[in-house]
């Protein structure tokens, strides 16, 4: 969003797609009394630190805008390909600082539907390295958002009505802490073991082991919107009494 004054002392930010005195600027006029020096200090101010670096331990990012994880229901087996590359690329080439990958399964049962992303094997990480590389080359930082939707997963896609997939349809019978449905027409999960848990743990770690291989610089953990590790957290949905 570049910025600029004029003659009267406005200032004048632009903004693509608003309408104004002029196409694509927004006017912010001051008090006729202001003084010109103090319009220009007010126009430094008044302009956001949207648009400036921020610095996160030693990650530094070019601005705070930060694309947010959006499911594309677009891959098989957990693989990125085209589609991921244009959807996400295109973001970086557009400035946004950061460039968070949708929720991407630690596991093929921890997919919210057939046709989501996942990192539990070394080919989808390899699959991801040109498109991190890519976004990389654009100043952007390229980010994934790691996953298990536990019981709400095997779903369609949202414009297929996004009820549950059964197996006759590449789908599976969800997992969860406990056997209790997210509602009544969602499918029963099946009860996690104690080894079940202990593998789910190491497929977290291996995940993001190969996010790191796969070029991405920050991980974010999906611990909300009641998947996985949200079912551990809650009474409704986690009705265990072992260890």
């Amino acid at each position: 969003m570049p910025a600029a004054g004029n003659a009267q002392g406005d200032c004048i930010v632009s903004r693509v797609g608003q309408s104004s005195s002029q196409p694509g600027q927004v006017r912010i006029r001051l008090p006729p009394d202001v003084r010109h020096t103090d319009r220009l200090r007010t126009w430094r101010t008044v302009i956001s630190k949207l648009f400036t670096p921020l610095k996160l331990r030693d990650i530094e990012f070019p601005n705070r805008l930060f694309l947010a994880p959006m499911c594309q229901w677009s891959v098989e087996d957990g693989v990125p390909g085209d589609w991921h590359m244009v959807h996400l690329g295109s973001r970086a080439v557009g400035g946004a600082g950061l460039v968070m990958v949708e929720a991407t399964s630690v596991t093929p049962e921890g997919r919210i539907s057939p046709f989501d992303l996942g990192l539990w094997d070394d080919g989808q990480a390899a699959a991801f390295a040109p498109i991190t590389s890519f976004i990389k080359a654009q100043g952007s930082v390229a980010t994934v958002q790691l996953a298990h939707a536990g019981r709400k997963a095997s779903r369609d896609r949202p414009w297929r009505g996004g009820g549950h997939v059964g197996p006759e349809d590449g789908g599976w019978q969800p997992v969860a802490p406990s056997p209790a449905p997210f509602d009544e027409d969602w499918a029963m999960p099946r009860q996690l073991s104690a080894d079940d848990i202990d593998a789910l743990v190491a497929g977290w770690r291996d995940a993001a082991r190969r996010s790191l291989e796969a070029g991405f610089e920050v991980i974010e953990l999906h611990f909300a919107h009641g998947y996985l590790a949200h079912q551990f957290l809650s009474p409704i949905s986690n009705h265990r009494e072992d260890e």
